[in-house]
């Protein structure tokens, strides 16, 4: 290859370029995962392994341009995150640049669009005085006007001592210094290495559910805060539309949206509905408690795999004032593909479907970073994380799918043939799980529900025994059916259509609070139960199943989201009809 030339002032020099890959030479006291600045436009680059003299560098932006003999400049700092109060109501790529302050385009080698001479000033109130003596974590002020959640200035992790000085109440700039602790100076932002998890005191057993507003999973397969799940799902069979409601009607504090290489008109519909929407929480915008990551499929394939990890490293941030965070990443697949085809351009041994042999254990560090916790600073938080995956052909035996499993606390399993019914959400009741359920049922029984456990047992033991029986319906047909079986058939029905089926276009049903989560499980229980009295009585089980169950199925339509008195009534109406079948 011949011999390269060192560049002065410690400069290196391109060897080779392939694709997102580069190899260089001469950058010595470079270190693993620093990031480079490739060629004149100072295209930013990561370092992923280092032999002898040469260096390798996976580039996040088009690499068209660069050729042998370019310089790389070595920054000798990791790939980190601008953590600070723009960051609420903001859209970035998966580097974590703000798209809408460069236009939703970024000039090449753009490292932070924010680096102009004219940085954001914030409001700033002081909560600690100087003298005082402080330790990691702690609230040295208050940041004002930068979104419908407070936002703490918080003393650096490996920083304490006293307060040296602190800024007065006021606009200050976001990099000035607000305070000094021990000699160290702590500004409003802050940077992160996006590959490292964010201290914290010690993690926590929540017994707290995340409330969804998503029947199916609120009463079946529930998830606690700090968990994580998975939703896989063939094409079209609704992940997207599921957890854009989860991020609507979710009760984190807020949540970070990652496209990760997601179609660009997908992207922009998630972006245009967020700013659109209200937040039922606050009465604004959705967006101003949310933070978009986008990063779509037209994107730099490597910057994909760098968004999952900026998006959890935001999410941490707001977990460390005490917040809920609940990080939606769409999908994980996409980002698995991005791992795959790096390995394949570094040579690495492929394993299962040439997706690289570490596969497993990045799957399991994305969503180790979860947790309910409490802070340095004594706070409880925790950070949700829930992860889409997009199986190839719907195969759910596929690497990704198979090793996302095998981590994760919660899965709800989209069905197609739910979907293609037009059944939504389509949440399969016989492939889901959820090994949080315990847990939250015990909260629930001690605290505001003590039929919960029940309630919930029953409703998925009706659903698995009209599985069971849906085999010989469609051998012998509904007849060959002893009459209690037959019950058990339109129980499970009921239930389907009754309580699990929920509108997403619905005023009325999008969102369903837990009263009327309970009413609708109930009233159908109560009806189930009385069909099968009625059964044990002698009545036919045709009779019972010609009687009109619209009133129960029109419930969740005509109760508002939180309205149980209306289902109650609506159950108590059903009842009476049926005390007239004979």
């Amino acid at each position: 290859m011949g011999t390269v030339t060192h560049a002065p002032h410690g400069t290196g020099r391109i060897l080779r370029v392939t694709g997102p890959l580069v190899e260089a030479e001469g950058m010595a006291g470079t270190a693993m995962n620093d990031l480079v600045a490739l060629g004149e436009k100072g295209l930013p680059g990561e370092v992923v392994a280092i032999r002898d003299t040469v260096v390798t560098v996976q580039a996040y932006e088009y690499t068209g341009g660069l050729a042998p003999g370019m310089t790389v400049r070595p920054l000798h700092r990791p790939l980190s995150a601008t953590l600070g109060p723009g960051l609420l109501g903001g859209i970035f790529d998966g580097l974590l640049r703000p798209l809408a302050a460069a236009g939703a385009w970024l000039e090449p080698g753009t490292l932070d669009a924010r680096s102009g001479p004219e940085r954001p000033a914030w409001e700033f109130v002081p909560r600690a005085g100087q003298g005082d003596a402080v330790l990691p974590g702690d609230a040295l002020g208050e940041i004002r006007g930068a979104g419908p959640v407070p936002l703490l200035v918080l003393v650096p992790p490996g920083c304490a001592g006293t307060v040296e000085n602190i800024a007065p109440a006021g606009r200050h700039p976001e990099d000035a210094a607000v305070a000094t602790v021990a000699g160290t100076p702590v500004r409003m932002t802050s940077h992160w290495p996006v590959r490292s998890p964010r201290p914290v005191r010690e993690r926590l057993d929540t017994g707290r559910a995340l409330r969804t507003g998503q029947r199916a999973i609120d009463l079946l397969f529930p998830v606690a805060l700090g968990s994580t799940v998975a939703v896989p799902g063939g094409f079209g069979t609704g992940k997207t539309v599921l957890l854009q409601q989860i991020a609507k009607w979710c009760d984190a504090d807020v949540i970070v949206y990652v496209g990760c290489g997601e179609r660009g008109n997908e992207m922009a519909d998630v972006i245009d509905e967020f700013t659109a929407l209200t937040d039922p929480r606050t009465g604004g915008r959705l967006a101003d408690r949310t933070v978009i990551v986008a990063n779509t499929s037209n994107m730099p394939m490597m910057a994909r795999e760098a968004s999952i990890y900026s998006g959890v490293t935001v999410a941490e941030y707001f977990r460390d004032m005490g917040l809920d965070v609940v990080v939606i990443a769409d999908s994980t697949s996409r980002w698995a593909e991005a791992l795959r085809e790096f390995a394949s351009r570094t040579g690495a041994l492929p394993a299962e479907e040439g997706y690289p042999a570490g596969l497993a254990s990045a799957i399991a560090a994305f969503y180790e970073r979860a947790g309910a916790v409490t802070t340095l600073g004594g706070r409880a938080g925790s950070v949700t994380v829930i992860g889409a995956v997009s199986p190839p052909g719907g195969d759910m035996a596929e690497p990704v799918t198979a090793h996302t499993q095998r981590f994760v606390r919660c899965l709800w399993t989209l069905d197609r043939d739910l979907a293609y019914a037009r059944h939504y959400p389509a949440v399969s009741w016989a492939e889901s799980f959820s090994r949080d359920a315990a847990a939250l049922g015990a909260h629930h029984a001690a605290t505001d529900d003590p039929d919960w456990p029940a309630r919930r047992a029953r409703v998925a033991g009706l659903l698995a025994e009209a599985d069971r029986l849906a085999d010989l319906v469609d051998l012998l047909g509904i007849t060959a059916l002893p009459d209690q079986e037959r019950v058990s058939v339109l129980g499970g029905r009921l239930v389907r259509e009754g309580v699990l089926q929920q509108s997403a276009l619905s005023a009325q049903d999008a969102y369903s609070g837990t009263e009327k989560t309970a009413a609708l499980a109930e009233a159908v229980l109560a009806v189930v139960d009385r069909c099968r009295e009625l059964a044990d009585a002698g009545v036919a089980a045709a009779r019972i199943e010609e009687a009109d169950f619209s009133p129960l199925l029109r419930a969740r339509e005509e109760a508002g989201p939180h309205d149980a008195e209306t289902v109650q009534n609506l159950r108590e109406n059903m009842l009476a009809r049926l005390g007239e079948v004979s």
